[in-house]
């Protein structure tokens, strides 16, 4: 019985991630109101557009990482604590799955990892806007990372054909 309770140490990171979402949400908040200030009230250039897109999907970048801190969180909730009860009482079915319909630990990593795949394509992307395209060798290696990441985008949804 004393084990069975020890379980609720859990909390903590359940806690924890939540405050980490909460954080970067508000830097990726304060990273779109920089870039909203800085179109609207900087001397017109070329370099704004791309200094305001860069900004723009850093805050993007960071709402990504705060929601794969919200999957971790509530995914160790409910596979360690409890199911998440305010979900389970706007269902119509008893089985429903929980709120991520976690079932084990590799279940969650697969989420996880999908979500964080995606965060790094948006930081790759703000990486590529900020590239000038100058020569030879960086073009093709701009055309290799875009590659890369659609290969990334198609290999994160394959499911290989069942033999049936």
């Amino acid at each position: 019985m004393g084990l069975w309770r020890f379980r609720l140490i859990a909390i903590v990171p359940v806690v924890m991630s939540l405050a980490s979402t909460l954080l970067t949400f508000e830097i990726g908040t304060r990273d779109i109101f920089k870039s909203i200030k800085f179109f609207f009230f900087a001397p017109d250039t070329a370099k704004v557009a791309n200094t305001a897109l860069a900004s723009v999907v850093s805050g993007i970048d960071f709402y990504l990482i705060g929601v794969a801190f919200l999957i971790f969180g509530y995914g160790l909730y409910e596979l360690l604590i409890s199911e998440i009860d305010v979900y389970r009482a706007g269902s119509d079915t008893d089985n429903s799955g929980g709120l991520l319909d976690i079932r084990s630990l590799d279940h969650l990593k697969e989420k996880l990892v999908k979500v964080l795949v995606v965060a790094l394509i948006v930081s790759a992307f703000k990486s590529m806007i900020t590239i000038p395209l100058t020569d030879v060798k960086i073009m093709i290696y701009f055309c290799f990372c875009v590659l890369i990441l659609a290969l990334s985008g198609f290999l994160m949804t394959y499911k290989p054909a069942s033999k049936s």
